[in-house]
């Protein structure tokens, strides 16, 4: 008999109802030691969170999160709400004895990301924050390459991540274009995630220095209706307060050298997450518009034969795809929050700490932090001078 743990979310839309179809199908295509129960989801538009509900299989819902906190039939809580309400429900949630797993970016700030660190520390409970990138099978090969030493020494980390879904001047004011909801804008949404990717496979980063632009500082007051999609309210409309675009340059501390640029004005790209990794030895790369699909390069292959080789990772040896289907048959999306959750319900289960985690957190969050401080000053940071000051 399997052990149940029961799921409370808090928020169902875009990321909801991603995290609620990876509860459902982890028990479908992992052999657990845990059971994942959609207990309740919580929203304050009832009929839409009611609606929710029945529509991604939760047995209840809850108007108010503190409601669904207090529930004795809750083990988990699953935050994927804007950012600005993290810190305070994750922390009660901790200290309601319940473990813990949010959206990224952790927090809105170093303070805030350290809070809810010390929070699930002191209360013994699991937790976890959703870099989901890091589970494509192709990026967990990679990083046992690297490794394993396949490409040596590395000298560099290249990334970009580019969307173009906020280009049009009529695309409407939302929650991720405040400053006091999101926290930032391209930086924090997008950027984020190519900064954990650095920190997965490279190592920690000790220095930067960025820059950042809004190319479009004022807009139509508006609402989010699902995914990524808006729609304007009225005739009112409201100044932009994050960036809409951020270059950085890193430096790790194994010597490793970073660039990095995040942007939403990116026109053709809907959502082209990709990093190239050079060392002594080799390079890797990855795009996610061919996301089950690595490419290596490797110094020692004889001469004329060199060059990228396309290495298609969908044999049972690469990681989590023999849960799936036969070699060459494709996994999305999706799979990625099924692994990452799947660790969490196992770190659960076995009482241990999964990865990324809120100490992965705060020190992602120090690091968005000393972006935001050289991008206002146009001078070199040290990521823990943010994360200590």
């Amino acid at each position: 008999m399997k052990t149940e743990i029961r799921i409370g979310l808090i928020g169902y839309q875009f990321m909801g109802k991603a995290h609620s179809h990876a509860y459902r199908d982890i028990p479908f295509f992992f052999d657990t030691d845990v059971k994942p129960v959609l207990k309740a989801i919580c929203g304050r538009n009832e009929e839409a969170v009611q609606q929710a509900a029945e529509q991604m299989g939760w047995e209840s819902y809850e108007t108010d999160w503190r409601a669904l906190i207090a529930r004795d039939d809750i083990d988990v809580i699953d935050i994927v709400t804007p950012n600005n309400t993290h810190a305070e429900m994750a922390i009660a949630a901790a200290k309601a004895g319940k473990h813990v797993i949010t959206e990224k970016p952790l927090a809105m700030n170093v303070e805030e990301a350290i809070r809810m660190h010390e929070a699930v520390t002191e209360n013994n409970v699991i937790h976890m924050v959703c870099h989901n990138y890091r589970y494509v099978p192709a990026i967990q090969y990679a990083k046992r390459l690297i490794a394993e030493g396949r490409i040596g020494k590395i000298y560099h980390f290249r990334a970009n991540y580019l969307q173009d879904f906020i280009m049009s001047p009529d695309f409407p004011l939302i929650w991720r274009l405040n400053k006091e909801v999101s926290g930032s804008g391209a930086l924090g949404d997008l950027g984020a995630h190519s900064l954990d990717l650095a920190r997965f496979l490279v190592g920690e980063i000790s220095e930067v220095v960025a820059t950042t632009e809004t190319f479009i500082k004022e807009r139509p007051v508006g609402a989010m209706t699902g995914g990524l999609s808006a729609k304007v309210k009225g005739e009112e409309k409201g100044s932009v307060t994050v960036d809409d675009a951020v270059a950085i340059i890193a430096k790790f501390e194994n010597g490793a050298l970073g660039t990095l640029e995040a942007t939403r004005f990116a026109g053709g790209n809907r959502n082209r997450n990709q990093f190239e990794i050079n060392g002594e030895r080799g390079s890797v790369r990855w795009n996610i518009e061919d996301m089950n699909k690595l490419e290596l390069y490797l110094a020692d292959d004889e001469e004329g034969m060199q060059g990228f080789r396309t290495i298609d990772v969908t044999e049972e040896s690469h990681p989590y795809v023999g849960s799936y289907w036969a070699a060459g048959h494709m996994i999305g999306y999706e799979h990625t929050f099924i692994h990452l959750l799947y660790e969490f319900l196992q770190g659960i289960a076995k009482n241990r700490q999964p990865v990324p985690n809120f100490e992965d957190g705060v020190q992602n969050q120090a690091v968005l932090a000393a972006v935001e401080a050289s991008a206002n000053d146009g001078t070199w940071k040290r990521v823990a001078d943010l994360k200590y000051s």
